[in-house]
């Protein structure tokens, strides 16, 4: 697995829900944004994507609640990669208040997608490799 890489993200109001916890389906945009940092920080942008042909695929999303967000807390959202050889990876998130504790976890299960055939690649992290200026932030 890739070393953990992370951004902060500060919970903003209309964030949240009517018990003033930040809203269920926030915490996957939250996620979002932290693998697309991640991509470019390891130098791969939407278009260097796009003009080879592929782009990253969400196969599977799974999210563990730990604690409550309120608006207001600053929070760091890790990504680390996990690599099995096939056509999928996995990415293991974690949502981490202020005080170290974890507010939620987040697996992702993805691939890359072939933009013509329509068809995960054999090898996504040959991809990875070849796009990316840093490809250790993959863990490749």
């Amino acid at each position: 697995m890739s070393e953990s890489f992370s951004v902060p993200v500060t919970v903003r109001g209309y964030e949240t829900d009517v018990q003033g916890h930040l809203n269920q389906a926030v915490y996957l945009n939250y996620a979002e944004h932290a693998r697309w940092s991640l991509l470019k920080a390891a130098g791969i942008s939407q278009s260097a994507l796009i003009g080879s042909g592929v782009g990253p695929v969400a196969l599977e999303t799974t999210i563990r609640y730990k604690r409550e967000l309120l608006a207001g807390d600053e929070v760091e959202v890790t990504c680390a990669f996990a690599w099995s050889g096939g056509k999928t990876f996995r990415i293991e998130q974690a949502v981490l208040k202020a005080d170290g504790s974890v507010a939620a976890e987040i697996t992702a299960v993805g691939g890359i997608l072939d933009l013509e055939k329509r068809k995960l690649v054999a090898d996504p992290a040959e991809v990875f490799k070849k796009l990316a200026s840093d490809p250790g932030l993959f863990g490749l």
